[in-house]
Parts: C-alpha cells; sequence; structure tokens
C-alpha cells in the first residue's frame, strides 16, 4: 500500500489510455485490497468502492476518472512504423519528438512519436503546424511484418513520461497523465482517511473510479445511473494558466492555492448551495481553496447531473499545469489541502444527515 507522492507516481506512471483502463483499475484494486469498502467493476470497466451507510442515509458518488488522452493505431506502413490518430484532446505542438509507450493491458512496446524532419520542410511546410496525419510512431522495426508481430491495428499508446518532483522542498510533482491520476490518489486517500476515523460519516458512499472521460463521458453515465446517488462531487484536474505570459485577469487558477470549485463549465451549471456550504467550511477549517475564473471544459458531471431525477453536483479540481500534454504540474499542497476539505465537508454532511 502506497500513500502521498509515491501513490500519485504509482497512478501516473500506470499505462491507461482513454478505452484500456484495465492496469489502473489493477493498480487502484491493489491499494484498496485491505479496505473494508465493497468493490465491484462494471461490464464498462468502472472500478466502485462503497462505504456502505446507515439504512436510508444519503448517498454520496465520489467520481475520478482512470483514463488519459493518447493514441490509437489505424495503419501500420510498409517501413513498419505507425500512423495513428489521438484518443482524446491533444495539442500537436506538444507531440513530435516524444516517448511514447504502445500496446494494452498486457503487452507495451517503446516508441518516438515524430514527424517530417524540419531541415526537410520547405518554407511554407515550417509556418505550419504538423497534421496528425503527417505524424508517425517509430516503434524500432523496419518492416510491416515485424510490427505487425509487436502491435496490431486498434492498439493504444500513451506518452512515455517520468515521474520527479522539483521545486523548493519538492514542493511541485511532475509526470503524464495526472489528468485524472490525482483525482484518483485523492479519492484513495479520503477512503482510508474516512475508514481510520473513529465515527464515519453517516453517507452511503460510493467511490467511482471512472472509464471514457476523455471521450464522451460514457462510463459516469453508466455509474450515476447505477448507483442513483443524491450528491456527487467530482474530483478532476483544471488547466490554470498560470504562466509567466499570461495576465493575472486570464489566469483560471493558481498552482499552491487549493482546490478549485467551478461554477460553470461547457457541460455543467453546478449546485450554488453545495459550493457555498463548501467554501464555508474552507473558511472555518482554514482550508486554502479557490473558485475557477473562467468558464472552459468540463468533466464527467455533465452526464452524472442528468442520470435519474437529476444529481446534485460539484467539481473541486486540482490546478495543473500543461494540461493533456506529455507532462504536466501539480503542487503537493493542493493535493493536501483537497483531501482535508473533503473530509471536512463529508464529516459535516454526514452529521446533518443530508
Amino acid at each position: 500500500m502506497t500513500s502521498g507522492i509515491e501513490l500519485i507516481k504509482k497512478l501516473a506512471r500506470t499505462f491507461g489510455p482513454t478505452g484500456c483502463e484495465g492496469n489502473v483499475e489493477e493498480a487502484i484494486r491493489e491499494e484498496l485490497a485491505e479496505s473494508r469498502a465493497e468493490l465491484f467493476t462494471d461490464r464498462m470497466g468502472n472500478l466502485v468502492a462503497h462505504l456502505k451507510g446507515k439504512e436510508g442515509a444519503p448517498r454520496v458518488m465520489l467520481s475520478a476518472h482512470m483514463d488519459e488522452v493518447g493514441f490509437m493505431v489505424t495503419e501500420i506502413l510498409d517501413d513498419g512504423t505507425l500512423h495513428f490518430d489521438t484518443v482524446g484532446g491533444i495539442d500537436v505542438r506538444v507531440m513530435c519528438g516524444r516517448p511514447v509507450l504502445m500496446g494494452n493491458e498486457h503487452k507495451k512496446v517503446p516508441g518516438v512519436l515524430t514527424a517530417k524532419g524540419i531541415h526537410l520542410q520547405d518554407a511554407e511546410e515550417r509556418k505550419k503546424l504538423p497534421k496528425i496525419s503527417d505524424m508517425y510512431i517509430d516503434v524500432g522495426t523496419s518492416s510491416r511484418e515485424e510490427t505487425e508481430k509487436l502491435l496490431s491495428l486498434g492498439d493504444f499508446g500513451t506518452f512515455d513520461t517520468d515521474f520527479f518532483t522539483f521545486g523548493k522542498d519538492d514542493a511541485y510533482f511532475a509526470c503524464k497523465a495526472l489528468d485524472d491520476r490525482v483525482g484518483c490518489a485523492v479519492l484513495i486517500e479520503l477512503l482510508r482517511a474516512l475508514e481510520s476515523s473513529p465515527v464515519p460519516p453517516s453517507l452511503d458512499l460510493y467511490f467511482a473510479f471512472t472509464v471514457r472521460e476523455e471521450i464522451g463521458i460514457s462510463g459516469a453515465t453508466v455509474t450515476a445511473n447505477r448507483i442513483a446517488p443524491d450528491i456527487a462531487f467530482v474530483l478532476e484536474t483544471t488547466a490554470m494558466a498560470d504562466i509567466a505570459d499570461v495576465p493575472p485577469e486570464k489566469r483560471v487558477a493558481d498552482i499552491g492555492k487549493g482546490g478549485v470549485l467551478s461554477l460553470l463549465d461547457r457541460s455543467t451549471i453546478y449546485d450554488r448551495a453545495l459550493i457555498d456550504r463548501v467554501l464555508s467550511v474552507a473558511e472555518r477549517e482554514k482550508i486554502p481553496v479557490q473558485v475557477k475564473r473562467y468558464v472552459s471544459g468540463g468533466n464527467d458531471a455533465g452526464n452524472i447531473q442528468r442520470t435519474g431525477s437529476g444529481v446534485r453536483c460539484l467539481a473541486l479540481s486540482a490546478p495543473t499545469r500543461y494540461l493533456h500534454a506529455p507532462i504536466s504540474v501539480g503542487a503537493c499542497a493542493d493535493v493536501t489541502a483537497m483531501i482535508a476539505l473533503l473530509g471536512a465537508v463529508l464529516g459535516e454532511l454526514g452529521k446533518e444527515g443530508k
């Protein structure tokens, strides 16, 4: 059983593009092996840990998605290289020259993602970004037949990035797939904290590790329909643009200043009473939290809120630099603040039974 920064490292390094989340599920099951929560995996691959509450207790779903952005093999060329398409939104500007890992839950093949060299481009080509159709993946083979012994059409891929900490006192961490393995780590740590509490909240708690968020949010839809929660807390990451060339008024949030509450995004208007409750708890307990200052994106809440007769939703995200890139950056302090805040909020809701 791992915890803290080592838990984030373990999850972030695990191979798990959208549609191929099995290795991530296995890693989370391993971490929850000693939990008293009941574990269940549905037909789509969503993993739910149920911490059963008192009879008639409010149902609370806490959700984080297991999948990461990645690639899918669409063609194997005569020279052994691969054509591919992206799975989820990836900026082409950050792709060329990156190490990747290709395969599925049972096999992993290292490679390099690249495109036509700049020294071979003409003047007009140098003015334009390459298209996905102009890129390829080199897996170190020299023929179609050689590559076909390793990979098949429909196999997946992810960036292959090492995890490291940096900054004063190692305050920051960096790796691929922080979206949303940070959220998964928060759920695991929160579940453990609640189990070790002398008086667990009087709530029926469902910790949902969902699939396929990056493409269509289908996993959370199935899970929410089965659980039928009264309230859902979605644990995510959010891009924040707190970098040197962005003026303060255009920054989404700030790294190191706590989790980020969303008021509105492209798919959800969040429950204002829940937001006010969380802000009140944060102020009282002196836990850092911030409000997202820009309307963008979406997450599992977009579909969860529309299941059954409607679900009250709240999103709390870890501010993350360089989202959906080969490497992203988060802050240890933000993860700690998110766990503390969620624990305090659930404790208050459990005492009130609402």
